[in-house]
């Protein structure tokens, strides 16, 4: 299902979380159509206040099923009720590099309400398996970028070559609370100027999903499209329908546009949540985790208050919402705006690469 990959050696993934500037990409028409579009992110708003609720992977937490050494986490509650972290890069043994890579996996706790998430089991029985085909020749590999429910029907979206070179990304579909999953379709690596490979959806309950995209490279600047598609219409690639700027006006089946500022992203995480719509991202410069709260999926987030919910620091000052090396900031299901529990990954040497669930406090709509 993999197809033709890129060539090369892999590049360290610790230089490729780093924040450090990079090179850009043209953008073609895009911030520049748009009302109100700027060729530089604005200030965040409010600073938010927060604090770890828990390691969710690590030695202690996932050794046990194969995964001590595992990222991304993202969250998504299973038709049957438990909750399942669709992690990425997976390792055993000592630290990251080690024995049996596998990506990505699914490791899953039994309790889904935020305050009691711990993983107590995962797909594959005792040991963690990987959920797709994925042979990783050549450093190539396959990053989840979404996880979903719609009905009793899971949805993941994987970005597939070595990373931050996607060759394609790939949809998948599991009705059987993920643990075994049937590919649906793919999307070539360069749509849009590569801006469709990392991809995430909000489940809407008018019959659609809006899906909001990237380049995948965070030393690329891209900016963030929005499409929507019918619920019953996922797995085919020509039902989804871009939202852009035309002629003066904002309408669904112009060409995609920009719909906030082109920056360097990191992971981007979009949710229907509290009766409007919450968008989580890793943000590059500066370096932090942010979210906006918005009450529809086409609404103007040039203007949309952007709120830090994770700042950096080093290791050993970690404290409240600081965390050293930060990425993710996946949104658990059964969070609100007043009670955000976000999947926060770490990674800043071999044995400090983990998931860990972070509750903030503050946010305001």
């Amino acid at each position: 299902m993999h197809g033709p990959t890129p060539s090369g050696p892999r590049p360290s993934r610790r230089a490729l979380l780093r924040g450090a500037a990079g090179g850009s990409l043209a953008l073609t028409g895009l911030a520049a159509a748009a009302p109100g579009a700027s060729a530089t992110a604005r200030a965040p708003g409010a600073r938010a206040t927060g604090a770890k609720v828990r390691d969710l992977t690590g030695p202690a937490q996932t050794g046990r099923f194969g995964a001590p050494w595992t990222d991304l986490g993202i969250p998504v509650r299973c038709p049957d009720g438990s909750m399942l972290l669709v992690c990425g890069d997976t390792f055993d043994g000592g630290g990251v590099g080690g024995p049996d890579w596998r990506s990505p996996v699914g490791l899953r706790s039994s309790n889904a309400d935020p305050a009691a998430l711990t993983v107590d089991g995962c797909v594959g029985g005792g040991r963690a398996v990987g959920l797709v085909p994925e042979g990783h020749e050549g450093g190539t590999t396959a990053i989840p970028s979404d996880v979903f429910t719609v009905g009793s029907t899971m949805y993941m979206h994987l970005m597939r070559g070595v990373i931050y070179r996607t060759h394609h990304s790939d949809f998948w579909r599991s009705d059987d609370n993920g643990e075994t999953w049937q590919y649906l379709c793919q999307w070539p690596g360069d749509q849009y100027g590569g801006q469709f490979q990392q991809k995430t959806y909000a489940v809407a309950d008018d019959g659609y999903c809006y899906v909001l995209s990237t380049v995948f490279n965070r030393d690329i600047t891209s900016g963030l499209l929005l499409h929507r598609v019918r619920q019953d219409a996922l797995g085919n690639p020509a039902a989804y329908e871009p939202w852009g700027y035309a002629g003066g006006a904002w309408a669904w089946g112009n060409p995609p546009t920009t719909v906030t500022a082109a920056r360097r992203w990191g992971e981007i995480c979009f949710r229907a949540m509290d009766g409007g719509y919450a968008l989580s991202w890793l943000n590059m410069a500066p370096l932090d985790l942010r979210a906006q709260f918005f009450p529809l999926p086409t609404s103007n987030l040039f203007t949309t208050p952007e709120q830090t919910t994770i700042v950096p620091t080093v290791p050993g000052r970690e404290g409240g919402n600081a965390v050293a090396s930060p990425y993710g900031g996946f949104i658990v299901p059964g969070s609100t705006v007043g009670d955000l529990h976000l999947a926060v990954s770490q990674w800043y040497d071999a044995q400090n690469y983990r998931v860990m669930q972070y509750r903030i406090n503050g946010l305001t709509r």
